[in-house]
């Protein structure tokens, strides 16, 4: 059946016990009143509890327990969400994961008939302990990793429990990921922005994104960005990563994250190597190079023989 409008869909998503629940409180607490809401709350166990905590009787709230919103409860979003669109008709609906939820299968689902017919996928807020983020463990984790990847917006809580080291440390490193998000904040007692929510990237075909700390003044910096359903051919790439150093004479650093047969893969040059990995994101392709002088029309020209046909 169809849907009259497109929702808004921002996903709430985060590590075990990082405090996504009382952020979503704060939330529905400083809702615009002009807003229409609806909350999803997926829990990993049999028994839901979030629900009943965040149920104010004005903002509609349904459960999904038992499992992960992108495996066990698969099924069950579709029907929930489809459910609360046609009921409540909302301006928003924000979804609450599961600690332990694949965020990047969520969006996916998210964009996928038939939901991708009534959403529109907003801003993904990724919650994070600064000490489990500077922790060299959690970042071995890939579902943790993927958690900071899928993310817009970065939010650090827990601050009381952090001392200033760990404090500095998360800020220098959420400063350095890549891509870099749209806002990095610090949230205490849950109390985050609900403009956060409204945080969507402007399109920029092509960007010149900061040079890092230190950075010689003489380098120069180059950024694009491709539409999200737009695929790459991996043979393609992977022959213009090879020839990075001739097209870009004096190369220091290229980076990118594409979409490659519907996953996305990180590509890394540095020091005359590069690597590849799979990654969560899901904004856009994008992709970064440093060097004293780049001739940013061919190097554009050579990115978009990359593409796939329309």
């Amino acid at each position: 059946m169809p849907f009259m409008k497109k929702t808004l869909v921002n996903l709430l998503s985060g590590f075990l016990g990082v405090g996504k629940t009382t952020v979503l409180r704060h939330l529905i607490a400083h809702k615009p009143a002009h807003e229409r809401w609806a909350i999803i709350v997926n829990e990993f166990g049999e028994i839901g509890i979030d629900g009943a905590v965040l149920s104010d009787g004005e903002v509609p709230v349904a459960e999904i327990a038992g499992g992960c919103l992108c495996c066990v409860a698969g099924p069950q979003m579709t029907v929930t969400v489809a459910t609360l669109l046609r009921r409540e008709r909302p301006d928003r609906l924000i979804i609450e994961a599961s600690g332990l939820a694949h965020a990047a299968s969520v969006i996916d689902e998210l964009r996928a008939k038939p939901l991708g017919d009534a959403l529109e996928v907003g801003a993904v807020l990724t919650l994070v302990d600064p000490r489990q983020f500077v922790n060299p463990d959690y970042a071995l984790q890939p579902l943790y990793r993927d958690q900071v990847a899928i993310a817009d917006v970065l939010l650090a809580t827990k601050l009381d429990l952090c001392d200033s080291a760990t404090l500095d440390a998360f800020r220098d490193k959420a400063a350095a990921l890549f891509p870099a998000k749209m806002l990095v904040a610090e949230v205490a007692q849950g109390a985050a922005d609900p403009a956060w929510l409204g945080l969507m990237p402007a399109a920029k075909p092509r960007y010149r994104p900061a040079l890092a700390k230190g950075a010689d003044s003489g380098w120069q910096s180059q950024g694009w960005t491709f539409p999200p359903e737009r695929d790459f051919d991996g043979e393609r790439l992977t022959r213009l990563f090879d020839d990075l150093p001739q097209r870009v004479p004096g190369l220091v650093r290229a980076k990118g994250v594409f979409r490659v047969l519907g996953s996305w893969v990180w590509l890394n040059w540095s020091e005359g190597q590069w690597g590849a990995a799979q990654v969560a994101w899901r904004r856009d392709s994008r992709f970064e190079v440093i060097a004293p002088e780049i001739d940013a029309a061919a190097l554009e020209s050579a990115l978009n023989a990359c593409l796939e046909p329309l």
